[in-house]
């Protein structure tokens, strides 16, 4: 667990305005800044950016966050991945890497480099090669696109990168998966007379590279292989470039080939990725699944296709989200993507991405392939075959829809397949009691939480026996508590970066709304203040009309209390002036 006093220390030097600028450039308005919003389609810019405050807020559709949470929904980084993306930005060495390795770090920012300066020396070389610009050209390809993907070269001959690197029997060449060292100790290229494509991750840094052959020459396509910065069952080929188009266009496409991305984005298709020489896994549905809701597999529809798509499908059942699409497009075998746009243009590509078979259709129709509905055996192994299937998928309604069909295909029942497959029905949300009224008045509580967002070092000023009802009052007690456990200080961003995806983070959300334009010469402090007196007020005229309908039945102390709340209200009010 990264301690909260490394994610404030982080925040505070975070500038959220450099951050989400380099993805999404932004533009002065007042004291902040504005963007159309990246996370749903607009024509008039509803996203705003607090320098001072350090988080962002969309008055469209509600998205809200720090640096940390805009680089998880933006650029689909984990939470660890955003907080270690933005520590390297600003100098700070992450918690966990600081024990385990230090000459590991090392060796990462070495190997980086390397990677950088082999893909500088391969862009180089295309200039200079007539064949492989031609090659490119003949598929079909700009300067402007190959540009765009930082496509390169690599010369014929064994020993071209001693060119770049002195000495060529540095280790660390080797480790980059650059230099291949054989039996005898020879040293040589691994990527000789090919294509470069270079494989970048999520900060934009080269990881590997895939090579493709000028020729007929075998293999057709060479990867770099898994090196300690590149690891192919977590890494996409284009998700860097494609990651706005992504989000403006709500849905990713994933192909089998390098150049069928680069073909595609060439024709405007530009929300393409490719795995890299492996099956699809998990861990590239998860990422995915985090930057929009549908995904669209496409494989050609020869048996090595068909092969991987249900490969794709049984990996990304655990992954699935209920409200989030996924599907398959088979393409007519004589085609891949990249000759079935440059044959039939992007209109009618994108028509057939718009009729692709939902993975639920997929699953069903391969289920019952090769068995006999008609029979009882037949219908005896779709049961057997559904199960490890169906009991994969963790999304409740999806899960739910996809059992009543297979029931319904097997001719047995709902109830009756679940207790076959042991699947506990889900349990029906159990409703919280709800709060006991309180003597704060909401709308109180409301400004009172504005106060708290804007500094939440405020809340210390409560007092020991405040208490406030319903969500806005739940909110503020927990920040309390979390300012008890906290550093001395804190900020807005790490409050917001604390209670995100908590039950409070909608209350901070709607509050953060609220405050984002409040100007740097708003006193604030008065605002708490006034507000703080309001609250009092009220309660002590709450609890004075109830000592006061006792009217003579008050006792003594009943009767003392009274007074002492008599005089506390003419204070406040003289106060007010």
């Amino acid at each position: 667990m990264i301690p909260q006093d490394f994610i404030q220390t982080l925040l505070s030097r975070t500038d959220i305005v450099e951050v989400i600028d380099r993805r999404v450039p932004l533009k002065k308005s007042g004291a902040n800044y504005q963007a159309c919003c990246p996370f749903h389609n607009e024509k008039t810019p509803s996203f705003t950016v607090s320098p001072t405050k350090q988080f962002y807020h969309c008055f469209g559709c509600g998205a809200h966050g720090t640096a940390i949470g805009f680089l998880m929904e933006f650029a689909g980084l984990g939470y660890v991945e955003a907080i270690g993306t933005l520590a390297e930005q600003v100098g700070m060495v992450m918690p966990e890497m600081t024990a385990p390795n230090p000459a590991q770090a090392r060796q990462t920012t070495s190997l980086i480099d390397i990677m950088q300066r082999a893909e500088q020396y391969y862009r180089q070389q295309l200039k200079a090669s007539p064949k492989a610009i031609d090659y490119l050209k003949a598929r079909g390809l700009t300067g402007e696109v190959a540009a765009r993907f930082g496509l390169g070269y690599a010369p014929d001959g064994w020993r071209n990168l001693d060119q770049v690197f002195s000495p060529y029997g540095d280790a660390a060449l080797e480790a980059a998966g650059l230099v291949i060292v054989n039996d005898a100790g020879q040293q040589y290229d691994r990527f000789r007379d090919r294509v470069m494509f270079p494989i970048i991750n999520q900060k934009g840094d080269v990881i590997g590279f895939g090579g493709r052959v000028l020729d007929g020459g075998e293999p057709k396509y060479l990867n770099s292989p898994e090196t300690a910065l590149f690891q192919k069952g977590h890494e996409l080929y284009g998700l860097f470039q494609a990651t706005r188009a992504i989000r403006d266009a709500g849905r990713v496409l994933v192909v089998e080939g390098y150049m069928d991305v680069v073909a595609l984005a060439q024709h405007g298709v530009e929300y393409a990725v490719a795995t890299l020489g492996t099956a699809t896994t998990p861990f590239h549905v998860q990422k995915l699944l985090r930057l929009c809701d549908q995904v669209v597999f496409c494989f050609d529809g020869d048996k090595p296709g068909q092969k991987a798509a249900w490969r794709a499908l049984e990996n990304a059942l655990p992954q699935l989200v209920d409200g989030k699409r996924i599907g398959f497009l088979f393409l007519p075998e004589e085609h891949d993507p990249d000759t079935y746009i440059r044959e039939f243009g992007t209109e009618a590509f994108e028509h057939e991405l718009e009729n692709s078979l939902p993975l639920s259709g997929y699953l069903l129709r391969e289920l019952t392939a090769d068995v006999d509905l008609r029979t009882q055996e037949g219908r005896s192994a779709l049961l057997k075959n559904a199960q490890p299937l169906l009991t994969a998928i963790t999304a409740p309604t999806t899960a739910l829809l996809l059992r009543k069909e297979v029931a319904a295909l097997a001719g047995v029942t709902q109830a009756e397949l679940e207790a076959l497959y042991v699947i506990k029905p889900i349990a029906a949300p159990q409703r919280q009691a709800p709060q006991k009224a309180k003597r704060a008045v909401p709308s109180g509580l409301r400004i009172l939480l504005r106060c708290l967002v804007m500094k939440p070092e405020l809340a210390r000023e409560l007092p020991r026996d405040f208490h406030g009802e319903g969500n806005e009052g739940a909110a503020i007690a927990a920040l309390v508590d979390w300012l008890n456990e906290s550093a001395d200080e804190t900020s807005t961003a790490a409050m917001i970066q604390h209670f995100q995806g908590t039950l409070h983070g909608p209350v901070f959300a709607n509050a953060q709304g609220e405050v984002i334009h409040w100007g740097e010469d708003f006193d604030i402090l008065a605002e708490f203040t006034g507000i703080m007196r309001k609250i009092r007020r009220d309660a002590i005229e709450t609890e004075m009309s109830m000592l006061q309908a006792k009217g003579l039945a008050m006792n003594e102390l009943e009767r003392v209390r009274h007074d002492e709340l008599k005089e506390e209200l003419k204070q406040l009010r003289a106060q007010v002036g």
